[in-house]
């Protein structure tokens, strides 16, 4: 009914109000992985409403759920309901990943966006400026990505050239990886794909997250793959897509401030030291925080940024 008003409008009237009524409806699923922290989580969650977000959590199975319960009583949050335990490293964040995003598609609300994040991650713009950046930006597949042929590649490479069984948790399963590894000649990448990578923290359409979906069942041999690699949330959808005929509509940036300095495993806990770079950043999102040890960098942003005229 307002897009048919809208038209009735004279051509330049009619343009401007098109892009308000585009930018009104602008639905962005927000996809979080948590497994633990509840009162961090419901700040986080606090801070993406928008009329036009919805917002679906994923809690580790190996937690208890009864925590986190008062979150899902905000409007438009919802549980994964296929929950599995997720253990770092392993393929099973990628098939909780997977999990989010059938549940978001089954929920045929036509979402420009389905953007990951973690429990650990806060926005570091206003709501209002990172539904209307999107908006501006429409149809893209904002994800970090290096090549085989960089340096980190060198690093990681054993990820997916050795056998890890990172993803099964039965007795003696390290000692059998290592006899493996010993034994077994190294492994082929599967179908040719070329392998890229390396923060599994990303924003894509619902095209993007269907085609990784369809892709990973109807090559199992893929799956199953990523599922003997190590830390493989931070390159099995990011390959799937890079080999896809949606490369077109990548773009080489995860809208995340995210430092490194600190340890190339795991990123630096955020504090009041790196406020001035989070607010020269042009990322939308940063991570990693921790309310309970670092707790005034989360309330600057808050004053600095809500709260701004």
């Amino acid at each position: 009914m307002a897009e048919a008003l809208v038209n009735m409008l004279p051509e330049k009237a009619k343009t401007k109000n098109k892009a308000i009524y585009a930018h009104r409806n602008m639905k962005i699923a927000h996809l979080i992985l948590a497994h633990k922290s509840p009162k961090q989580l419901a700040r986080l969650v606090d801070r993406l409403q928008h009329p036009d977000a919805d917002i679906y959590i994923h809690i580790d199975r190996k937690v208890d759920e009864e925590p986190f319960g008062g979150i899902f009583e905000r409007p438009n949050v919802y549980l994964v309901k296929k929950r599995i335990k997720v253990y770092w490293g392993s393929y099973r964040i990628v098939q909780a990943t997977l999990n989010g995003f059938k549940q978001i598609l089954a929920a045929k609300k036509s979402y420009q966006y389905i953007n990951l994040l973690s429990g650990d991650d806060y926005p570091i713009k206003s709501v209002q400026h990172i539904h209307q950046y999107f908006s501006d930006n429409p149809d893209r597949i904002f994800m970090e990505y290096l090549t085989e042929e960089t340096e980190w590649w060198d690093k990681v490479k054993s990820r997916v050239t050795e056998y890890h069984l990172t993803d099964y948790t039965f007795p003696g399963s390290y000692t059998i990886q290592k006899l493996m590894n010993s034994f077994f000649p190294a492994r082929k990448r599967p179908e040719s794909l070329v392998f890229a990578g390396r923060s599994q923290w990303l924003t894509i359409t619902e095209e993007s997250a269907l085609y990784v979906i369809n892709y990973l069942r109807n090559n199992p041999e893929v799956a199953k793959f990523f599922k003997l690699s190590w830390g493989s949330d931070e390159v099995a959808i990011q390959t799937v897509l890079y080999n896809s005929h949606l490369k077109v509509k990548i773009t080489n940036n995860n809208l995340r401030y995210i430092d490194w300095s600190a340890d190339d495993v795991s990123p630096k806990t955020l504090n009041m030291d790196d406020a001035e770079k989070l607010m020269s950043s042009p990322a939308l999102y940063a991570r990693k925080f921790d309310m309970a040890k670092e707790p005034a960098i989360l309330d600057y942003l808050d004053e600095t940024i809500i709260n701004k005229p």
